[in-house]
């Protein structure tokens, strides 16, 4: 999809997430993780994902998570845990816009500013484009892992692919 009409004239911030974010970040996580894993992840793992799960976990962890504003609009969001990045979706519209940039700038200083030297992110192997948006962000396949996923009943692990970078230094403030 383009970009929505007037979001390059639009102001671009990102934002810790409050609760008040929460019903933005379970729709478009749940609208971008049905774009991104539909007919390609476990069919046992889609029971699990109910519109009403997304808006369970969205909430989870605000401290690791940020959103991007357009024009006062959640129009993404990440979350972070650990050495991870560990979500990183975009609304529909918005894709292929400035906001996915953006957010993974905010997830790099986010991790930086924690003291990691490096992250990891993975993906679905069969979403393309994020492996493409992922690599000309300077991130590399490393790997493919069994990765854990949350559900319902505890979690499973899915075959995923991963992908490494090393962050830069922090810099030292005079």
């Amino acid at each position: 999809m383009s970009a929505a009409p007037n979001e390059a004239a639009a102001t671009l911030s990102v934002r810790p997430a409050t609760a008040a974010d929460v019903p933005a970040i379970a729709d478009i996580w749940h609208r971008g993780w049905c774009d991104a894993h539909l007919g390609h992840v476990p069919e046992a793992l889609l029971m699990h994902r109910s519109r009403e799960s997304f808006q369970r976990r969205a909430g989870d962890r605000l401290e690791d998570s940020r959103i991007a504003l357009s024009a006062g609009r959640v129009v993404g969001f990440l979350r972070v845990h650990a050495d991870e990045v560990e979500q990183v979706f975009v609304a529909g519209g918005f894709r292929g816009s400035r906001v996915a940039p953006a957010l993974m700038a905010a997830a790099e200083a986010l991790l930086e500013s924690r003291g990691m030297d490096a992250a990891f992110l993975v993906v679905n192997e069969a979403n393309a484009r994020a492996r493409r948006f992922y690599e000309k962000q300077g991130w590399r396949f490393k790997t493919i892992v069994d990765y854990p996923v949350e559900t319902d009943d505890g979690e499973m692990t899915i075959p995923i692919l991963r992908y490494e970078k090393a962050l830069p230094e922090p810099r030292m403030s005079a």
